[in-house]
């Protein structure tokens, strides 16, 4: 990821870290109370900081001893006075205790942040996957 701190690249990184960690409380305070998520897995949206923690915490909890390594790759971003928006290739990687990397995945990733008191927080995600036409199913590249 660039080295380049906007606010959108700030909260990826902030993101990756959290993740990585299996943080629930530093990945949800990432995020706006009155959050709107679009998400590739399990449900259509999620609406609100206590829908998000709860998948947060379903999802950490479901690793065991493994941890995901979150990678960002062409990040695009545009930042205003209070508003700042991006999106980027992620990559989520599975990765045993011994460090071993389980399976991996890419999908298309979209934030949209807002100027909170003294901080950013994310009010909108969407995370996505194009769809094979012929089969209906997602397009996953690793």
């Amino acid at each position: 990821m660039s080295t380049k701190q906007t606010p959108v690249h700030q909260a990826l990184e902030n993101y990756a870290a959290a993740v990585h960690a299996k943080d629930v409380d530093a990945f949800i305070a990432l995020y706006d109370d009155d959050v709107h998520i679009y998400d590739s897995w399990g449900q259509w949206q999620y609406a609100g900081i206590e829908a998000w923690r709860s998948m947060a915490g379903e999802w950490f909890s479901s690793l065991g001893d493994a941890r995901v390594r979150v990678e960002f790759n062409d990040v695009r971003s545009v930042s205003g006075e209070d508003v700042a928006f991006g999106h980027a290739a992620v990559t989520f990687a599975g990765i045993s205790a011994e460090g071993e990397r389980l399976r991996a995945m890419t999908n298309r990733f979209t934030i949209c942040l807002e100027k909170k008191g003294d901080g950013w927080k994310i009010s909108h995600e969407h995370s996505s996957l194009p769809i094979d036409m012929e089969t209906g199913e997602g397009i996953f590249t690793s």
